[in-house]
């Protein structure tokens, strides 16, 4: 996982520019829903209300990296190398996800923000959506990124 703040995103090479370009971009005001940045690339952006550790699990993509940006509110992502979690549904090919059953809480966390992104890659089990204190209604994107 690398996390740090958005205006340093230009220093890593290993995001495509089409995605750090669209990043540079965003606001608040974006529109809900999926947007398109190339054959390999794509966004989603989403709302919802933020929930508490003991509600959150572990999820996993095989085929995308994530980078992962809140444009209104803040929230915890929990991170654990998934080789070293337990399958609790497992893989869906046709949603690149699986779900891991283990405690969330035993593992590290990283707070998002506004001002800063998470990029997670396939090795990395990550529990998003996690209240900061009180559950509260954020607006964030997910940039996936063909591994």
């Amino acid at each position: 996982m690398i996390t740090d703040k958005l205006n340093n995103i230009d220093l890593y090479s290993e995001i495509p520019q089409v995605a750090k370009d669209f990043i540079k971009s965003l606001t608040p005001d974006i529109e809900i829903g999926k947007v398109v940045l190339s054959d390999d690339i794509y966004a989603n952006v989403e709302t919802y209300t933020t929930k508490f550790p003991s509600q959150g699990r572990f999820e996993a993509h095989d085929k995308y990296t994530d980078i992962q940006i809140l444009l209104k509110g803040e929230e915890y992502i929990y991170v654990e190398d998934r080789s070293k979690l337990n399958v609790d549904i497992p893989y869906n090919k046709e949603k690149d996800i699986t779900f891991y059953k283990d405690d969330i809480q035993k593992s590290g966390r990283v707070k998002l923000d506004g001002s800063n992104f998470a990029l997670l890659y396939p090795c990395e089990a990550h529990a998003p959506q996690i209240a900061a204190g009180k559950k509260m209604q954020v607006k964030k994107v997910v940039v996936k990124v063909k591994a």
